[in-house]
């Protein structure tokens, strides 16, 4: 093995890991969540802090906090290192009750922002959490990402806060896969579906991406072509009216086949015509968010590699050149009936 396969195989072998891990936390992960529930009860004010941030990591996939990269200057927090003017209680709000609102600065200075209605214990404890204290103090006091990962790790071997969202995160995805794809759609509309649930993912995780500059320009593109391709639509409608005309008219084999030709030509006109249609869509609906980054990071690819060999979607259209190198150890083992 020459250094650059080495370095592959040696990713791959560490990305294989990273999910095996993810898939533990399935069998434990019932266990873990009634356990953090009963410590909102506890006695401990250090005990429900960490009950109340595994809480939101967990059900919101939110990063631990405090895990600044060298030289960042920038005021970013995660969930242990939340301060108290990041939250907003609200009793109720828009109908729903016990909201609690976020709002700071992630990883890379990407804004959070969060409107969440949660169980009425821990809204009560964030209350708790809140008082008397000044709005730069810290939410979780008593807390910090390596108590939480020590605590994690006493729970299931290999755990830190970081697998939850890679857990959480795949099994997302794996849901949505199950729920959206139709197996009688064409390619197109399956990779439409792919999309979706890829962007149900990206939501949970909070990528966003500021509007890409070209954006207009590459819409208004697609919009030209749609009308021009509902142009031919229409042009092609009218041939084979035409032809049908001429058919009853001549009544022989060659007007038959005529009317047969412009009519397989309408249908292909048709089926490219949906085809950009549904390219309009899935651009309109994933202009602000970034998918690359929870299918790069967080999602199991051989949920991905096994959705593609069962419903006969060519790889390369949901993995571009450097997403199917990197997972070429998943496109190898991985048959159709891999579950997460």
């Amino acid at each position: 093995m020459h250094n650059s396969s080495l370095m592959t195989w040696f990713q791959g072998e560490k990305d294989w890991q990273k999910y095996e891990v993810a898939r533990r936390l399935k069998d434990v992960v019932a266990r873990i969540r009634s356990q953090y529930r009963a410590d909102w009860k506890n006695r401990e004010m250090k005990t429900r802090q960490r009950a109340v941030a595994l809480y939101f990591i967990d059900k919101l996939a939110l990063r631990a906090g405090n895990e600044k990269e060298e030289g960042e200057t920038a005021d970013t927090v995660g969930c242990c290192s939340l301060r108290v003017e990041h939250i907003t209680l609200h009793r109720e709000l828009d109908g729903q009750e016990y909201v609690v609102e976020f709002d700071f600065l992630g990883k890379d200075s990407i804004r959070y922002y969060n409107k969440v209605p949660v169980e009425k214990p821990v809204f009560k404890n964030v209350q708790l959490f809140m008082k008397n204290k000044e709005p730069s103090d810290d939410l979780f006091d008593r807390l910090n990402t390596n108590i939480l990962n020590k605590h994690l790790q006493d729970l299931m071997d290999g755990l830190s806060a970081k697998v939850f969202r890679t857990y959480n995160a795949s099994i997302t995805l794996q849901q949505q896969l199950k729920e959206l794809t139709d197996g009688e759609d064409n390619v197109a509309a399956k990779i439409l579906s792919y999309n979706r649930a890829n962007r149900a993912v990206a939501i949970l995780c909070n990528h966003q991406r500021a509007l890409p500059k070209t954006f207009e320009k590459s819409m208004q593109a697609l919009q030209t072509k749609i009308d021009a391709k509902k142009e031919q639509v229409t042009e092609a409608k009218m041939e084979v009216k035409r032809a049908k005309a001429d058919h009853k008219a001549m009544k022989n084999e060659k007007s038959k086949q005529t009317v047969e030709k412009k009519k397989k030509l309408l249908e292909r006109m048709e089926e490219q015509l949906k085809k950009l249609e549904l390219q309009a869509t899935d651009k309109e609906e994933n202009k602000q968010i970034a998918l690359g980054t929870s299918k790069l990071n967080y999602l199991d690819p051989r949920i991905t590699v096994a959705w593609c060999k069962k419903f006969g979607v060519p790889i390369e259209k949901i993995y571009n050149k450097t997403q199917r190198d990197k997972f070429a150890w998943a496109i190898d083992m991985t048959d159709e009936n891999f579950e997460f």
